[in-house]
């Protein structure tokens, strides 16, 4: 078998042509002896080891959609049989099963081939804060490989995997992602579980993807994207297949006075060539005012967020400090001089920060910023192991805050050979949307996936954005985690956001159940009150099925929405609701049950 390009339409291509998966597993184990670098791994499998997972894949199966596809994992997500250590020997685990996510992938058909290494529990964007020696950049081992996710971005550079999990909190899933010219996918908070993962800041993190190709990347979190009930952050977020945008969309900018490149020129002179790449697609340009976003990022090291890094390893802390990287322990134990009000007041802040915030993200469907706003070398960070760090954070460290999904995607290489890499940024549940625009921007160019010399082929051209799903609203016992989601879910219906009707609505809980059902009744502008809703697309073929199922007096009517648009959702007859209990001032099913139960 010639050299094959890591990505899976190659590599599914060569398992239809007659390739087996062992000799893509050989390749894997080639291309990491060639490598030589034995710090991307904190444990890597053994040959045999992947070879006995191979033998359990049976035929090809076009219906998996990561057949044989070999990937790697960040080292604070478990595997069954293998430490977790999160780059902390002191604090290594073994457990028992797979993370969720894992999980999610090997059912797919993925192949697992090792865990990799990471700037100690996740904390840092440098990728050298580990006891296991640091992995080197894939591009230039001069630069440092970016963290905290630096192996498993090392990984992808070389071309060993096309794919790989890491974890992102204040950019590790997008820093060494411009670091080693792939792409980094960081979805909506509670997009992918969290179950089976070390957190760093539990509340504000995710795991993230890498890959060569936004394609791979998206085919990945379409996998991974599946909603545990288990992980109390989880979140019902849709992952639809991609298709062409419809209208070109309007771009945030950082305006002049608030961008930030450190000095460096070249690094500007990319970052506005990528802009002129979007306006060619058509996206208006808009600069924005990005003081409030730098102003929550700076939120991040601060309060209540440094303390939620304290509860992971207090416990360690307290009984073997010097386990620690001291970097990661001085920046870690700041929150031993903080107070529970303290944190309060951060999370306070906070909020008046978003609101702040809100006027400058108005009227955009995304932005677009520098993945780093300039380069650091391994030698900078031996000199200043917190500046540099710093420095990276610039365009991360508000995403998770701010509760957006990401995108950093390579773009024409820099003029001094270095990569090029922006970010596109959107609101919650947008994570098709910004990877519809960042094919456009890969594209670009002439490139290399990564370290390699594979140059990057362009997809098939995205489907028209025709519709083949019918939004539904629904208000009760249909919404997720709920007796009745079945009945959308068993229909691959698909979560889109939540929503509010306007305040001419009345909610009622109907006379028998089990379960308990609403009715949702329409009057005049002022007469009720916006009410709770879940938006779901509904493929059409099953429509008919589901809507054949819903009972009397419910019917499919217009609801209107308080954003101004209209969905179509379930109504209910005035006359039913005679002898039902009005429940308008609730508002929300959910909250009525809770209710209940209190």
């Amino acid at each position: 078998m010639t050299d094959l390009r890591m990505t899976i339409p190659d590599i599914h291509a060569a398992y239809a042509a007659g390739v087996s998966p062992r000799d893509v597993v050989a390749q894997v184990f080639d291309r990491i002896s060639a490598v030589g670098d034995p710090n991307i791994f904190i444990a890597l499998r053994a040959h045999q080891d992947v070879l006995a997972d191979v033998a359990t894949l049976g035929d090809f199966d076009t219906a998996k959609p990561l057949w044989g596809i070999p990937f790697v994992v960040k080292d604070n997500i478990d595997v069954a049989g293998y430490e977790t250590t999160a780059a902390c020997p002191a604090y290594a685990y073994a457990p028992e099963t797979d993370a969720f996510v894992v999980a999610q992938l090997r059912a797919a058909g993925a192949i697992l081939i090792g865990k990799t290494n990471l700037d100690q529990f996740a904390t840092g964007l440098v990728g050298v804060r580990t006891p296991y020696g640091a992995p080197l950049n894939s591009v230039d081992p001069e630069i440092v490989p970016g963290g905290s996710s630096g192996g498993s971005g090392v990984a992808v550079g070389h071309g060993i995997v096309p794919l790989s999990l890491g974890t992102d909190t204040a950019g590790s899933g997008r820093v060494p992602a411009a670091l080693n010219n792939i792409v980094g996918l960081k979805p909506t908070l509670g997009a992918l579980s969290a179950s089976g993962v070390v957190p760093a800041c539990r509340s504000i993190e995710t795991i993230s993807i890498f890959a060569l190709t936004v394609s791979d990347a998206y085919a990945a979190y379409q996998v991974c994207c599946a909603y545990d009930p288990a992980d109390a952050f989880a979140r019902p977020i849709s992952a639809p297949d991609l298709t062409a945008m419809g209208t070109p969309p309007v771009i945030g900018i950082p305006s002049p006075d608030t961008i930030e490149f450190m000095g460096d020129a070249v690094q500007s002179a990319s970052f506005y060539a990528a802009v002129d790449l979007l306006r060619a697609e058509g996206a208006t340009i808009r600069e924005i005012d990005f003081k409030p976003l730098y102003a929550v990022a700076h939120m991040l090291y601060e309060g209540a967020w440094v303390a939620e890094r304290y509860t992971v390893i207090e416990d360690l802390l307290k009984r073997d400090p010097d386990a620690i990287h001291p970097v990661t322990r001085q920046i870690i134990c700041k929150a031993e001089d903080l107070s529970a009000a303290d944190a309060f007041r951060g999370i306070y802040r906070l909020k008046e920060l978003a609101r702040a915030a809100e006027p400058s993200l108005a009227g955009v469907d995304m932005l677009c910023v520098p993945t780093i706003p300039t380069f650091h070398t391994v030698a900078e960070l031996e000199a200043d192991p917190v500046t540099p760090n710093s420095n990276f954070g610039t365009y991360t460290n508000f995403v998770n805050l701010l509760d957006m999904c990401g995108i950093a995607v390579p773009v024409p290489a820099r003029s001094d050979g270095r990569p090029g890499s922006v970010t596109l940024l959107a609101a919650a549940g947008k994570d098709a949307e910004i990877a519809v625009m960042a094919q456009s921007l890969e594209a670009a160019g002439q490139r290399s996936l990564g370290a390699t010399d594979w140059a990057y082929t362009a997809p098939p051209a995205l489907p028209a954005g025709e519709t083949t799903t019918l939004r539904l609203a629904v208000c009760g016992a249909h919404m997720a985690g709920l007796p009745l989601n079945h009945q959308l879910t068993d229909r691959n219906a698909v979560f889109v956001k939540k929503a509010r009707t306007t305040d001419a609505y009345r909610f009622y809980v109907l006379a028998g159940g089990p379960p308990a059902r609403p009715g949702l009744v329409r009057g005049t502008a002022g007469s009720g009150a916006p009410i709770a809703l879940e938006l779901w697309d509904v493929p059409l073929a099953h429509v008919g099925s589901f809507l054949g199922g819903i009972p009397a007096p419910l019917g499919l009517g217009t609801i209107a929405l308080d954003d101004g648009s209209q969905v179509q959702g379930f109504l209910c007859e005035t006359v039913a609701t005679t002898d039902a209990q009005d429940i308008t001032d609730i508002g929300d099913w959910r909250q009525y049950i809770a209710s209940l139960t209190a």
